[in-house]
């Protein structure tokens, strides 16, 4: 990550909760369309890096057969621990993305609140990393605020284009306000075929 670590470690000094995720109703409103844009619902193997304190992580448990959220600063993966304590598919671990990233594929990788963090070699990376660890018809979410703040080095929108423009992904759902993007992309078949959509899939069922 380019932002210091320590700018993540001093906003959680003391706070359980630095950007108040369980109270605000931009927050819930935005999990809420989140969890509306993914395109199953179940998935066999997730994937949500930057897991903060497992606000979002208790939202996407119940959709995931395994889910492992991580993040890279050691008070917020206590505390999204010991808030997930009672889920058995949720797996916590301290992890710098992109350099530390989980072995196997997944089904499903959720980049929440995440990339207007890195420069462009490592926002590079971690795409690459995320686009390669999803199963071929794997699921992409993205969702980044879309307003200037000192510490972000892109906007949502700007991450939006940037996203379009990465090997391997097909947008699938392109949801853009005032104040956030979010996008869904799924992982092109081998051969470069797109899969089926949900919905063309259920009526052949």
């Amino acid at each position: 990550m380019s932002t210091p670590a320590g700018y993540f470690e001093e906003m959680y000094r003391g706070e359980d909760d630095p950007w108040h995720l369980q109270e605000r109703w931009y927050e819930q409103r935005k999990y809420a369309l989140t969890l509306a844009s993914l395109p199953r619902p179940r998935f066999r193997n997730a994937f949500e890096p930057a897991c903060s304190v497992g606000q979002l992580t208790r939202l996407l448990a119940p959709r995931c057969e395994r889910l492992l959220a991580a993040d890279r600063v050691a008070s917020a993966v206590d505390t999204t621990r010991r808030r997930t304590a009672d889920l058995g598919n949720v797996e916590v671990e301290r992890l710098t993305v992109p350099e530390e990233w989980p072995e196997g594929r997944f089904d499903l990788v959720v980049l929440s609140e995440l990339l207007y963090y890195f420069d462009g070699a490592r926002l590079d990376a971690l795409l690459a990393r995320a686009t390669g660890s999803l199963e071929p018809g794997g699921t992409l979410v993205t969702v980044h605020w879309n307003h200037p703040v000192p510490e972000h080095l892109y906007t949502g929108a700007q991450l939006a284009d940037r996203l379009g423009r990465e090997p391997g992904l097909l947008l699938r759902t392109d949801h853009r306000e005032e104040d956030f993007v979010l996008q869904t992309f799924s992982r092109v078949l081998p051969g470069g075929a797109a899969p089926l959509s949900p919905a063309a899939f259920a009526g052949l069922v």
